[in-house]
């Protein structure tokens, strides 16, 4: 074996946060990986957005934003927690940015969580070839799966991207039997109408074994951070869902027969 072949695995990531209830079952550690192909205008970690190592200005202060880390590296910080897990059933979950476009890297952690007998999930755009995604689903418990709308012009419109893809990873990840949940960002101006969220319901509804939808309200968490980065944010005139208002888009998501919930 060459020394090339003995290299370690390496990946670029943003922040490690331990002690998460979300994202997955159970008490989990989430892993947030740089560089995403989706620019959603209400996306709270814009920092994600670019795989380069940026600085951004928090509270009055320089921050770099970005890091390589090795596998071991990452599984130091995940086996702190493994009796937490076991507890709660909870593990690991990899976010971002997006995970698939790191899939050397993301490939190898998830295969060394298994070899602790760790649960595993991917919170994910679904926007890859599904090439890259088949490789992932062995070795995960949840496939966490945002399906934002189902006109792919608005889609575009908000995202910068057109939703053909997604839609149809999705319909393919459901095949191949992944356990997959489908998430719905609900953000006021883009999709939080009852027809809207009535049409992606249908659309999990008919997706094989998906039996979960998940309603994640818009909030503006993540403003602060386009100022650290230098950049404006669009969405500043938007008013975040109340609770009658999502109340009202769980009734006409469940007339789908999935059991849905707000948050996830």
């Amino acid at each position: 074996m060459t020394q090339i072949d003995q290299r370690p695995v390496t990946g670029r990531i943003f922040d490690i946060q331990r002690f998460s209830i979300h994202d997955g079952p159970g008490i989990r550690t989430i892993i947030f990986f740089k560089g995403c192909r989706l620019r959603c205008r209400w996306c709270c970690n814009p920092e994600s957005q670019e795989y380069d190592i940026q600085q951004m200005l928090v509270q009055g202060k320089t921050k770099v934003i970005g890091r390589d880390v090795t596998v071991d590296e990452v599984m130091d910080e995940i086996k702190k927690d493994l009796v937490y897990y076991r507890r709660s059933g909870g593990g690991v979950t990899l976010s971002g940015g997006e995970a698939l476009l790191q899939p050397e890297f993301a490939l190898a952690l998830l295969k060394a969580c298994k070899e602790f007998g760790i649960n595993t999930a991917i919170e994910s755009t679904g926007f890859a070839d599904f090439s890259v995604i088949e490789q992932y689903l062995p070795y995960l418990d949840t496939f966490l799966m945002d399906i934002k709308h189902m006109d792919s012009r608005k889609h575009e419109a908000f995202t910068g991207r057109p939703n053909e893809l997604i839609l149809e990873n999705a319909r393919k990840i459901a095949q191949a039997g992944a356990n997959l949940i489908i998430r719905v960002p609900v953000v006021p101006t883009f999709n939080a109408s009852r027809e809207e969220i009535k049409a992606i319901a249908a659309f999990a509804a008919s997706l094989p074994g998906v039996t979960q939808l998940h309603l994640l309200p818009y909030h503006r968490l993540g403003q602060d951070k386009y100022e650290g980065l230098g950049r404006s944010y669009s969405l500043a005139h938007i008013t975040p869902p109340d609770n009658n208002t999502m109340d009202d888009l769980l009734i006409a998501a469940s007339e789908s027969g999935l059991q849905c919930q707000i948050g996830g």
